[in-house]
């Protein structure tokens, strides 16, 4: 998802529709080399169960933005200038679910060094090949069970709460199967990535995009984000099981033959886009044993194809590739 001043969903990816908005007044991000995740997420715990006046004050002050975003884009219960805003948003995490929320993932994310490792890892390779590229100012939060990554200028929230693991039983009352799948710890990194390189490089709005362009921006961002994170395949990126892997590899040749007889390849049709594009159980057209998101795959792997190709193109050449008719004339997969 993407936020810049208001809330936009994904991606997604998700992942991912194109949306504007106007942007929320920077923020001052991170010089530092080692990335360290502000604990959002335990000011507002302490806030709300302990009505620390505190954590309320540093909640107002030191991270503003950040509670400025979640009163205004992410819960959508007011504005952050209301007389009453602050108690309004301690009344609504009193909630019986969410404090029992709130508890569950103060035990499970102690310690958030290890994604804090990855992150520094990821952001270090990426300014290698885009030296220019802030890193953002990096904090938790809890979410309500509403946007797992929130991202603004200079500014990236995790919501903790939407990884708290596949099989976190609040889970199963809202959400299907395959939806609680990307929910997992694991997660984390990988979406931090995938949601600020969307909003750093967002797909282009100008002219009628086709299922093409989507497919190969979005293939283009996942395979940077395997290639900073040293990802072993594409398909791990997107969260394929063993057998979803082996079906995408099998079918690939018929995949794409599909994507061209039907004309859907250039299609600007939404609907079809979104098949192709947005997590679901499978992807319609293929039948109930395929994956979803096989038009992202499918992007993936021309880019890849591309990338071999052309080893003295850059991540940074990459990312302002946007002639996508162009990148699939350099491929194995030219029509």
């Amino acid at each position: 998802m993407k936020l810049k001043g208001a809330y936009i969903f994904f991606l997604v990816v998700l992942f991912l529709s194109a949306c504007s908005s106007g942007k929320v007044k920077p923020t001052d991000h991170a010089e530092d080399d080692d990335i360290s995740v502000v604990r959002y997420d335990k000011l507002l715990n302490e806030y709300v169960k302990f009505n620390s006046f505190s954590a309320l004050q540093k909640m107002n002050t030191e991270n503003m933005q950040a509670t400025k975003i979640l009163i205004e884009d992410v819960l959508n219960i007011g504005s952050v200038d209301d007389d009453n805003i602050t108690q309004k948003l301690k009344t609504f995490y009193s909630d019986t679910t969410l404090l029992h929320l709130m508890s569950d993932v103060e035990l499970k994310f102690t310690d958030l060094s290890n994604v804090e490792r990855k992150l520094t890892k990821g952001f270090t390779r990426l300014k290698k090949d885009i030296p220019n590229i802030k890193t953002p100012r990096i904090y938790s939060q809890i979410s309500a069970l509403n946007e797992s990554i929130v991202v603004g200028d200079s500014l990236l929230g995790i919501s903790l709460d939407k990884y708290m693991g596949e099989h976190y039983p609040l889970y199963k009352r809202f959400y299907y199967d395959y939806q609680c799948r990307s929910m997992s710890p694991e997660r984390i990194v990988p979406d931090c990535f995938l949601f600020y390189l969307l909003s750093e490089y967002p797909l282009p709005t100008d002219g009628r995009r086709t299922l093409l362009d989507v497919m190969l921006h979005y293939g283009k961002i996942n395979y940077i984000v395997q290639q900073i994170l040293d990802c072993r395949s594409s398909e791990g990126l997107l969260g394929y099981s063993v057998a979803e892997k082996a079906w995408s590899e099998k079918n690939k040749d018929m995949i794409w033959k599909f994507m061209q007889t039907s004309g859907h390849l250039h299609a600007t049709d939404p609907m079809i886009i979104r098949i192709y594009t947005r997590p679901a159980p499978f992807t319609s057209f293929f039948g109930e044993n395929s994956p979803s998101l096989l038009g992202t795959w499918m992007g993936v792997q021309i880019v890849t194809s591309y990338m071999k190709r052309n080893k003295d193109v850059t991540l940074s050449d990459l990312l302002k590739m946007t002639d996508y008719h162009r990148m699939l004339a350099e491929t194995e997969y030219a029509i």
